[in-house]
């Protein structure tokens, strides 16, 4: 049986908890992000939820629940929904934002913050000046070098 437990996240609202080893928990980010390199989106969503479920550390829970919502934007792309886009991006956004403040060592899938929010920024102006129709498609996960902080 899994153990559960709550996890009170930075609004106060609990969230659930469901450890689960690191190795398993490094395996479905790496599965998450390769999903959603291929445009599965709806994959990269499913495969990052028990990483971002099976960690209690707020910074790690935030980049990974931040990744999991652009990946659940483009879900909403391919649905022909921009307002689902740009609400999930908008969510994505704060939380990435989140993760940044906490530097690199919350940041285990090793993504490139800084230009995955600026890509947001962009892309909720592209939804802004084309809201029937966005431009912009989903924004591309680059991977820090292991030399940047």
């Amino acid at each position: 049986m899994t153990e559960r437990s709550v996890v009170v996240g930075p609004d106060g609202r609990a969230k659930a908890y469901r450890p689960i080893p690191d190795a398993d928990r490094m395996a479905a980010i790496a599965a998450g992000l390769a999903a959603y390199e291929r445009g599965d989106f709806f994959e990269a969503h499913e495969d990052l939820e028990p990483a971002w479920m099976g960690t209690d550390v707020i910074a790690e829970r935030a980049l990974l629940q931040g990744i999991i919502k652009v990946a659940a934007a483009y879900v909403h792309d391919v649905r022909g929904n921009p307002a689902g886009i740009a609400r999930n991006l908008t969510g994505a956004r704060t939380l990435l934002l989140e993760a940044a403040a906490n530097g690199p060592s919350a940041n285990v899938a090793g993504i490139d913050l800084d230009a995955l929010i600026a890509d947001i920024d962009l892309r909720l102006d592209d939804i802004a000046a084309h809201p029937d129709h966005p431009t912009l498609g989903p924004p591309t996960l680059a991977r820090l070098r292991r030399s940047d902080p």
